[in-house]
């Protein structure tokens, strides 16, 4: 429906309000904090309160250009409401101009429908110049859905073209939010409460990783004081994938959120070894938790061989070796942390000996209890029944003898210990190389030394090809927080990548959280979608098969005598259309191929919109045109390859090439639908 254009007119300058009200609440935050800084009140007070305004002032700083709102509900009470990516209003008690997405009124612009209008007369939705910085004159239309005149429902296919039009965008550049765009089931999930732990198991382009995001913006609204103070995690598979996700929360008014990978939170130390695949496979396997476990507290003494005897000035306090005994065994019992542990050992120690001095001297202060604690023969106990160790020291006496310390038989076969035991030890732990494994190890011994403070919510994205043990040391990081767990089952790619939900989640300590499903897909068109589901039967996954509200999609197939050509050729036909495109190849061919493609002859200029990326790293990225070289190497390449391969087919946004002269694998070799003719 075209607009009428004193729609346009008011709607532009109600934009125009917006802006200058918004370049109002920034100066204000800006005096805030040249205020703040001289606030008269303590240190500690001066300094929190500081810290909020300039992480106000910094948030308003780094909201990216664009687009103040991006629709509007018209309730039954008159009442009409704007919604953007933040609240903006003239001043904190006027009623917004815009109201943030997050808010609980606006969840009707997600949710209502005509069979459930949840008080909503009209829905418009807005249409923006592609790239608009946010000028007014940029709001080029605009769309109205009557609720009660009928139209889609929730969770319908969208019959917006704006709605379309937005979700079908170019990609290019990182990726963008989708507050504009979420479906009611993406709306649900992102909602969910703040000690709820969740997990989406998502088909390509269903929108997982932008609702685990928005998820997080969401909580960091609703429970502002709760997740700044207790901290909120997303971790990533790659950096690559964080680079392409870093804009997002920005985008949604959050800053200052944690974003790494499992590899950064636990790199206690350089990388400097690499494992074989069976020394790996041992180390990720979650009987390694045992092992460490038993390899700690192996050290523990349970038995002193002798009575503790404390001198006191002309008094000797003596404690039996049966009671010591009994001590060691009951810290033992309660299974505290290792260093707890050693101080609860240290401080009922110390009672003993103070119970029996006070029954000859009378009540005893706190410098009489001082002073015995660091008596040399409370210290040598404490060290000898109880010692102080490290993750390194532990792990270093594991991978030199892996025997020590295990039952017969062991929990590890004889391959397994010979798997990851050290060729050649190190003179000292301290001069150890350790692997990318052995610092997951390291930080469940550390865990198990002292408990971690942890965060109030932690998002994982491609969860399904964590292993059991780094699975574990994210459970410590969320230990008394909640979770957002977010992969496919199908795109698992790693030696332990899971087939079952149910075990992940165990081992990242939230067996009851509950599997949400999401097989609606708005990203892939529906010719590539049909494409890669060809692969599901050959994987293996417990995972639904996606299906796409967008009909459609290129996929073409070339099989060339010379593929250094075939590329070219595919690439410089991408290049004929709008948007970016990603040519993906088998990792050991992307330098040659990076060479081919990003020279002047094929890219002629158009560098900027074209990536070479190996396959190992495409999870998680998406391309308007997507140009997939060798699909069979790909599969070849490593034992999961053909899960790899899934994963690459269903980066493309609209348009999929398969360049090969090789045989495709057998699952691709049919036409694919939607082929041109």
């Amino acid at each position: 429906m075209k607009p009428l254009r004193h729609d346009l007119d008011r709607e532009r300058a109600h934009h125009d309000s917006c802006r200058a009200a918004l370049a109002r609440m920034a100066e204000d935050i800006d005096d805030q904090v040249v205020t703040g800084e001289d606030t008269a009140a303590s240190g500690a007070d001066a300094e929190v309160l500081g810290h909020h305004l300039r992480s106000r002032a910094k948030s308003f700083r780094e909201m990216p250009p664009g687009p103040l709102f991006f629709g509007r509900l018209d309730r039954e009470d008159g009442q009409v409401h704007h919604i953007g990516r933040r609240r903006i209003a003239e001043h904190p008690a006027a009623p917004p101009l815009v109201v943030d997405w997050r808010a609980p009124v606006a969840r009707a612009y997600y949710q209502a429908g005509p069979r459930d209008p949840q008080g909503v007369v009209r829905r418009r939705r807005f249409g923006w110049a592609p790239g608009s910085l946010g000028a007014s004159e940029d709001l080029t239309a605009l769309e109205d859905e009557h609720l009660a005149e009928g139209g889609e429902g929730a969770g319908e296919a969208p019959s917006s073209a704006i709605l379309a039009g937005e979700i079908e965008r170019p990609r290019v550049g990182p990726m963008r939010d989708i507050a504009a765009t979420l479906q009611p089931e993406q709306d649900d999930l992102v909602r969910s409460g703040p000690a709820e732990s969740i997990c989406v198991q998502g088909a390509p382009g269903t929108g997982k990783t932008a609702v685990g995001l928005h998820r997080a913006a969401y909580l960091l609204y609703t429970h502002p004081q709760r997740f700044r103070r207790s901290g909120l995690l997303v971790l990533g598979p790659n950096r690559t994938f964080l680079s392409y996700i870093s804009e997002v929360l920005p985008a949604l008014g959050e800053t200052g959120v944690r974003q790494s990978t499992v590899e950064d939170e636990l790199a206690r130390h350089e990388v400097r070894a690499v494992d074989g695949e069976a020394a790996a496979r041992v180390k990720h396997d979650a009987r390694m938790a045992e092992v460490l476990r038993r390899a700690l507290y192996a050290r523990v003494d349970p038995a002193p061989a002798g009575d503790l005897t404390v001198p006191d000035g002309s008094y000797r306090w003596r404690v039996p070796a049966h009671e010591l005994a009994a001590i060691v065994a009951d810290v033992r019992e309660e299974a505290p942390p290792y260093a707890t542990g050693r101080e609860r050992v240290r401080a009922r120690v110390v009672r003993a000996l103070r119970l029996r001095a006070e029954r000859r001297a009378g009540t005893l202060g706190n410098a009489w209890q001082r002073r015995i604690e660091r008596a040399r023969p409370v210290k040598e106990f404490v060290d000898a029944c109880w010692p102080k160790v490290t993750p390194e020291e532990v792990l270093a006496g594991v991978l030199t003898d892996p025997d020590a310390g295990l039952p017969a038989g062991g929990l590890l076969t004889v391959g397994e210990r010979a798997a990851i035991r050290w060729e050649k030890p190190p003179r000292s732990y301290r001069t150890a190389r350790w692997s990318a494994a052995d610092l997951v190890l390291l930080d469940e011994l550390a865990g198990l030394i002292e408990r971690p403070e942890g965060y109030g919510h932690v998002v994982v994205d491609e969860a399904q090809d964590l292993s059991p043990m780094q699975c574990r040391a994210i459970a410590r990081r969320a230990g008394f927080g909640s979770l957002t767990v977010l992969g496919d089952l199908a795109q698992g790619t790693t030696p332990w990548a899971a087939r079952d939900w149910r075990e992940q989640l165990a081992h990242l300590g939230k067996p009851d959280a509950e599997t949400v499903p999401l097989t609606t897909g708005y990203r892939v068109p529906a010719a590539v979608v049909e494409l890669a589901n060809r692969l599901l039967p050959e994987l293996g996954a417990a995972a639904w098969a996606g299906r796409s509200l967008r009909a459609g999609g290129e996929v073409t197939v070339r099989q060339v005598a010379d593929l250094a050509e075939g590329v070219a050729e595919a690439v410089r036909a991408a290049l004929k259309e709008e948007g970016s495109v990603g040519v993906i190849a088998a990792d050991t061919a992307v330098e040659e191929l990076a060479a081919l493609v990003l020279g002047d002859g094929v890219a002629d200029g158009s560098g900027d919109r074209v990536s070479v990326v190996p396959a190992s790293l495409a999870k998680g990225l998406e391309y308007d045109h997507v140009i997939v070289v060798e699909p069979a190497a790909i599969a070849a390449a490593e034992p999961r390859g053909l899960h790899r391969l899934y994963v690459v087919l269903t980066r493309a946004v609209s348009r999929l090439d398969l360049v090969h002269s090789e045989p495709l694998p057998p699952a691709l070799a049919a036409p694919p639908v939607g082929a041109p003719g």
